[in-house]
């Protein structure tokens, strides 16, 4: 086989490789060795390998005599073996990697700072990292993606490379990040720091180009303050929040994604998101609202208001809306409809309205049937009045329909409904479903 470039062997239970068995395939660039249960990297390979994948075995001990040779190596996969300490002068041969994945191992110290001045990605989650030593991105100059997320980490790691792009941070132990220690990282524009033990941070405007800020699952009580001002996408879900007012927002031009679910806000102030003029997804599901935010951008594709406490939809509230496609209002305290607020909704393609409390007259299922001849998927509920439709589900209940033909003046249309109503009781109005794509055209 020595024309061979490729040789994968995954889940076979492999235990052992006899020495020098891949030594003669001198046109070997790719090794993929997964899920097996391999206790040390295979002897002797041929220097024409470019990816090396050992990925879910028993690997504990790392050799420089492993690495010997391979000058063409770039990927280096060694996810979720056994490596717990690791000797940088190991992988000195290999001195043209630019992946190296290290996810997975229960890694807790280095000796020797890595040498490797061709690295771009360099990924270590999932283990069990306090710190990482002084110059240790000395020769990482060309690093642009950088994960220590689900680490014990307590600060943020100093010195990190100018290049980088990406910085992963979360599951760590951080309870302040110090951004005059970061600045310098001018071309960082996705950074990730949920799941911490931070309550505020202050300086992020020092990164310029950042356009993704994650921040969920910490301890906030209040929105971040002076964000960087290309920042698109912003996620501050399941913390504390309580207020959102226009000042948390200012400069905010570029903003098109807010996650701000799971927290408790009760106070939206009204067009506190209106100099937000690209933002198309806002998620305010889970908090204490009782009503429709006022003035949200005309610019918004989905809302989602799943779990709060809103009894009512307004014209006020919805008249700008005419991009929206996708409405959640599951779980709220509803009991009507307003066609004619929903009516100003001409892109509307998707109402969720499960588990309010619905008072199921004529009019909620005549607003029902405008809404799905125009094509929008409406998820309805169960009805809690009057009391002789109590448990009857008002999108596709044939007693109620029954009870409202009357009202229709066109018996074939109320033929039509019925009919409608047929095939739509086997609908999933699963709490969590969702079954849509956004159209930006």
């Amino acid at each position: 086989m020595s024309h061979l470039e490729e040789f994968t062997l995954l889940a076979s239970g492999t235990e052992s490789i006899e020495n020098n068995t891949f030594q003669t395939l001198s046109s070997l660039k790719t090794l993929e060795l997964w899920k097996n249960k391999l206790r040390r990297i295979p002897s002797l390979l041929p220097a024409s390998l470019q990816v090396l994948k050992l990925n879910d075995n028993s690997i504990s001990v790392l050799r420089e005599s492993d690495f010997e040779g391979l000058v063409k190596l770039q990927v280096l996969e060694l996810r979720n073996n056994m490596v717990s300490t690791l000797s940088f002068r190991t992988l000195s041969s290999p001195s043209s990697l630019q992946s190296l994945v290290l996810d997975g191992n229960g890694l807790e110290s280095f000796s020797g700072p890595p040498h490797l001045p061709c690295l771009k990605h360099l990924s270590m989650e999932k283990n069990q990292l306090r710190f990482l030593p002084p110059g240790f991105f000395a020769s990482l100059q060309h690093l642009r993606f950088l994960s220590l997320a689900g680490n014990l980490l307590t600060r943020v790691p100093v010195d990190l490379p100018k290049s980088l792009l990406s910085l992963k941070l979360e599951r760590n132990r951080l309870k302040a990040v110090k951004f005059r220690d970061i600045r310098h990282l001018e071309n960082l524009s996705h950074l990730f720091l949920s799941d911490n033990l931070l309550s505020s941070i202050d300086g992020a405007q020092f990164l310029a180009n950042l356009t993704t800020l994650e921040l969920s699952q910490n301890q906030f009580r209040a929105l971040p303050s002076r964000l960087p001002s290309r920042l698109q996408k912003l996620d501050c879900s399941n913390n504390q929040i309580q207020r959102v007012t226009a000042q948390d927002f200012h400069g905010l031009r570029e903003l098109k994604h807010l996650f701000l679910d799971n927290n408790i806000v009760s106070l939206f102030e009204a067009g506190a998101l209106q100099k937000c003029g690209q933002l198309s997804n806002l998620a305010l599901e889970q908090n204490l609202l009782v009503s429709i935010p006022l003035r949200l951008p005309n610019t918004l594709a989905r809302l989602d208001l799943k779990g709060n406490r809103i009894r009512d939809i307004g014209e006020q509230e919805m008249r700008d809306l005419k991009q929206l496609q996708v409405l959640n209002l599951r779980n709220n305290k509803l009991s009507a409809l307003d066609l004619r607020v929903l009516e100003s909704l001409p892109r509307l393609r998707h109402l969720y309205l499960d588990g309010n409390p619905w008072n199921c007259t004529c009019d909620l299922l005549r607003a029902r049937k405008v809404l799905t001849a125009r094509g929008t998927d409406v998820r309805g509920g169960q009805c809690t009045a009057p009391a002789e439709s109590q448990g009857e589900n008002w999108m596709s209940s044939k007693k109620i329909m029954q009870q409202c033909e009357s009202h229709f003046h066109q018996p074939e249309k109320a033929k039509e409904l019925r009919k409608k109503a047929k095939s739509e009781d086997q609908m999933n109005t699963d709490d969590d479903y969702y079954d849509y794509e956004l159209d930006y055209e």
